[in-house]
């Protein structure tokens, strides 16, 4: 009871005071939603429309959302499946996830990862040396992606 009263409340707040470039919405019931992602200014994903799946798991908030992209994306940090690596999404002792922290809270992030990626530690090896040692090539690559995958 707990989970789907403060899920009610999270898509609610989500709804009505959504952070800058992020929307999500129930995709049927209440622990299957999806996201979307709007590319940074300034990046390679820019002007892109990102999709993202989200399952909410029976112990939510003791265990954090599974998330992954649905739209294929040229990022160290994200592999070809969509999954993200990124510490709040994972439970201690090697993540960062809190019961305190929210839906909104973690679309944030994984919108700020994609503006700085962190190539130290990547879920894909070859885009992460791309990212440490030829920027242009990976900028360059990032953007096709991105209009190739992500644009309207």
């Amino acid at each position: 009871m707990q989970r789907v009263s403060r899920l009610t409340r999270e898509l609610s707040l989500l709804a009505t005071e959504p952070p800058p470039g992020i929307t999500c919405w129930q995709n049927g019931q209440l622990d299957d939603l999806r996201a979307q992602i709007l590319g940074g200014v300034d990046t390679p994903y820019e002007k892109g429309i990102f999709n993202l799946e989200i399952i909410v798991p029976e112990r939510y908030p003791f265990e954090p959302p599974k998330i992954r992209f649905l739209t294929p994306i040229y990022h160290p940090n994200i592999d070809s499946a969509g999954r993200i690596c990124l510490d709040v999404l994972k439970l201690p002792p090697k993540g960062a996830w809190r019961p305190s922290l929210n839906i909104s809270t973690l679309l944030t992030s994984i919108q700020l990862l994609m503006a700085e990626p962190n190539p130290d530690d990547p879920l894909m090896a070859n885009i992460s040396s791309e990212y440490k040692y030829n920027k242009q090539l990976f900028l360059l690559n990032a953007r096709e992606w991105t209009e190739k995958y992500a644009g309207q």
